[in-house]
C-alpha cells in the first residue's frame, strides 16, 4: 500500500518470523523502520537551512545523480536478497525493512571517527560534531549486518541512498562480513578522501572535544557513540577503541 507520501509501506518490518533470532536482545534497541523518520526523508527539505550557512545549490547529489550511484552500485544484485553491513547509525536506526539482523565483523577496514560535521547534523559551525566512516586499515569494523528481501530491495535501497549518499562523504561498496552463521558480502558505505567533510588530520584532542560538544538536529555526537558502545555491550563484543574513546570524551566533559 502507500503512504499519504506516495511511497510503499508495508504492514511490518518483515514476513519472516523472526528477524531478531539470533540476537533477540537487539529487539528492543533497533528503532523499528517504520517509525523511523529516514523512511519519509527528503534531502530537499534541509536545502534552505544549508542556503542560510551559505553553501551553494550544489552542496548534496541530485535526486537524478544519487539514483545514477546506487543503480550502478547494485547492477545485477536486486534479484536475490541484499545484505547491508552497518557500522555507525545504522546499527540503531537503518529505516529500511529487514529480514535478519546479524552480528559482523568486516576486516581490512576500521571504523574511523573522521566525518565532521558542521552541517547541523550532530554538530554545526562553531561546534563541531564527528561521526563514523569505514576506511581502509590493518584491523577489523564491528557491526552488524542486516538481510533485505529481494522482493523489496530496489524500494529499500532507495530510502538507503538517500541517506547515506546525500553529498558524498562515503562511497558505495562491496566487503564480505564475517557472521555467526558464514561470510556474507554486503552493501556498506566506506570514507571518500575526496569529502571535504572526511578529514583524518583531526588531532585526538579535537575529537575528543568534537564529540563531547556537537550536536544538531539529529541529537548529539556523544550520543551517537553512547549508541555504538551500548550495542557493543548487549551484544558482548570487545571494542577498545569505542570503548576507549566514550571514556576520554566522560572524562573530558567532567573536567
Amino acid at each position: 500500500m502507500k503512504d499519504r507520501t506516495g511511497r510503499t509501506t508495508y504492514d511490518a518490518v518483515t514476513e519472516t518470523p523472526d528477524p531478531f533470532v539470533h540476537h533477540p536482545v537487539l529487539r528492543d534497541m533497533i528503532i523499528d523502520p517504520q517509525a523511523s523518520a529516514f523512511r519519509t526523508f527528503d534531502p530537499s527539505d534541509l536545502d534552505e537551512q544549508m542556503k542560510a550557512q551559505g553553501m551553494p545549490e550544489t552542496w548534496r547529489y541530485s535526486d537524478a545523480r544519487r539514483e545514477e550511484i546506487r543503480r550502478e552500485a547494485l547492477e545485477g544484485r536486486l534479484s536475490e536478497d541484499l545484505w547491508v553491513f552497518a557500522y555507525g547509525s545504522l546499527m540503531w536506526n537503518p529505516a529500511f525493512l529487514f529480514a535478519e539482523v546479524r552480528r559482523g565483523r568486516v576486516d581490512g577496514y576500521e571504523r574511523s571517527f573522521c566525518l565532521k560535521d558542521t552541517r547541523g547534523a550532530r554538530g554545526n559551525s562553531e561546534r563541531p560534531g564527528l561521526m563514523a566512516a569505514l576506511d581502509k586499515a590493518d584491523g577489523h569494523c564491528n557491526g552488524l549486518a542486516y538481510r533485505i528481501e529481494a522482493r523489496i530491495a530496489d524500494h529499500e535501497t532507495e530510502i538507503l541512498f538517500r541517506r547515506e549518499m546525500l553529498s558524498g562523504s562515503y562511497v558505495p561498496a562491496f566487503v564480505p562480513v564475517d557472521t555467526d552463521h558464514g561470510t556474507v558480502e554486503a552493501l556498506t558505505f566506506v570514507a571518500n578522501h575526496d569529502s571535504a567533510n572526511i578529514r583524518t588530520d583531526i588531532a585526538h584532542e579535537d575529537r575528543v572535544c568534537f564529540i563531547a560538544t556537537g550536536s544538531g538536529r539529529l541529537g548529539t555526537s556523544l550520543e551517537y557513540l553512547e549508541n555504538l558502545a551500548s550495542h557493543f555491550e548487549a551484544l558482548k563484543i570487545d571494542d577498545p577503541h569505542v570503548f576507549g574513546l566514550l571514556a576520554e570524551v566522560r572524562a573530558w566533559l567532567a573536567r
